[in-house]
């Protein structure tokens, strides 16, 4: 078995957060973890989390397994450790992979700085890669880490959106309970087929729930379970809170979760995925200027016109950049307004570089020149702003994706908001769609 030690170099919050509890409020329910038994005084439960990550993705229709499938150029099972990882409560991660897949899995581990996981040979079945997990956190090991939880939780490596919050349910659930499981509304209906393939009976809907991850369960009952578990449970078998059923005799506290616990099992599930993290990193934008507070500036009118139109978008200045980094903002609209180059953008470039911000997900920098033809020769300013292409090979290396913008300036004022206007839609386009095809461009308002 492989590991790896928690802490580290790596960002103590591993991305944008837009869903859960936060702050205090989240603070407050984790004391819940202790229970009832906290006036007692019985600590918090140390918690674990098993991943099963040895699946071939046959209904993914493509190659490569689809756990490892890139968003964004980014494995997919690297944002089901981050959504883990963030939550300082769960103390292991052990992943189960298979041995052809052990040193890709050690590879990505390594190169999105994840911290505090634990690799095991996967099983040929799922619930055969979950008892791997689990046997991993019991059984004696050279220079073993891992020590057994009270509690742990089995999630799918394949649903990359699960929040602290339903973590913290079926966690505080499994405790009181022995197991504890998400469900879901059903969107269809159950049928049951005869053996010619006529209808024989439905399900009534409203009485069904589907099955969901994540489950919690007390390590001693689902260890035990599957001590017991039969050859036909362990290959055909497919739920973990059925297995404390049967053999522990635990009836499962079901917990309603939220509509982003779905899995990822089609390949337009990968483009519905992308579209959800690309939703989430452009929520907000730090407007960088390289003016003195006037505010009747050209540049600050550009930022106006930002917040006017992209109401839906948070949009701060960056006159504390080392702060809004940390904050962890994905989006820089950098406004080049006293010089003709692009030495207020190369500044924030290797600002940016430094702080690492763009390992787990790619950071959008548009340079916005305003093109006072009146000046500067015109012929000597474009051959400037075309050093943007050479900047842009360099730092798309870095996962930062730099466009260019260039706003014609002076003009009378009907034609400079028409100008202004169209240069927020272009910004707007370009960070939430994240084209690395029109790096390095210069687009024209």
């Amino acid at each position: 078995m492989e590991s790896w030690p928690p802490g580290g170099s790596g960002p103590a919050e591993a991305g944008p957060r837009l869903r859960g509890l936060r702050g205090a409020d989240l603070a407050a329910s984790a004391s819940l973890l202790s229970g009832a038994g906290a006036e007692a005084g019985c600590s918090a439960p140390a918690v674990a989390a098993v991943l099963p990550a040895g699946g071939s993705g046959e209904r993914m229709g493509v190659p490569t397994p689809k756990q490892f499938c890139p968003i964004l150029e980014r494995p997919l099972i690297s944002y089901t450790l981050q959504a883990l990882e963030r939550v300082s409560w769960i103390k292991d991660i052990v992943v189960a992979v298979t041995g052809e897949n052990m040193e890709a899995m050690k590879c990505i581990i390594q190169r999105y700085q994840h911290k505090g996981i634990s690799l095991v040979e996967s099983g040929v079945t799922r619930h055969r890669s979950i008892f791997n997990g689990l046997k991993a956190l019991v059984e004696d090991q050279p220079n073993r880490r891992l020590s057994k939880p009270e509690v742990v939780i089995i999630h799918d490596a394949v649903r990359p959106f699960v929040e602290e919050d339903v973590l913290l349910k079926v966690v505080t659930a499994a405790k009181e309970h022995g197991a504890a499981g998400a469900i879901r509304p059903l969107v269809s209906t159950v049928i049951s087929p005869s053996a010619d393939g006529c209808l024989d009976h439905s399900l009534e809907r409203a009485r069904h729930r589907a099955s969901e991850m994540p489950q919690a369960f007390l390590f001693d009952v689902i260890y035990e379970a599957y001590q017991q578990c039969s050859d036909y449970d362990l290959e055909f078998g497919t739920e973990c809170l059925h297995l404390a059923l049967k053999y522990c005799h635990i009836k499962a506290k079901l917990i309603e979760g939220s509509p982003d616990l779905w899995k990822v099992t089609y390949k337009r599930d990968l483009y519905a995925a992308e579209s959800i993290i690309k939703e989430r990193i452009s929520q907000q934008i730090c407007v960088v200027m390289d003016t003195k507070e006037d505010e009747e500036h050209v540049g600050h009118r550009l930022e106006e016109m930002l917040k006017n139109e992209l109401n839906h978008v948070k949009v701060t200045s960056g006159r504390d950049l080392q702060h809004i980094i940390l904050e962890e903002c994905y989006n820089f609209v950098c406004v080049n307004v006293m010089t003709s180059d692009f030495e207020e953008t190369q500044k924030l470039l290797n600002m940016l570089e430094e702080s690492n911000l763009s390992i787990l997900y790619p950071v959008v920098v548009i340079s916005v020149q305003f093109l006072d033809y009146e000046s500067v020769p015109f012929g000597q300013k474009m051959e400037n702003l075309m050093r943007i292409r050479e900047f842009a090979k360099e730092v798309k290396k870095t996962n930062i994706l730099l466009y260019g913008l260039l706003v014609y300036y002076p003009q009378d004022e009907r034609k400079l908001q028409e100008s202004l206007r169209q240069g927020a839609t272009i910004i707007a386009a370009l960070i939430k769609e994240r084209n690395s095809g029109l790096i390095g461009q210069l687009l024209v308002a």
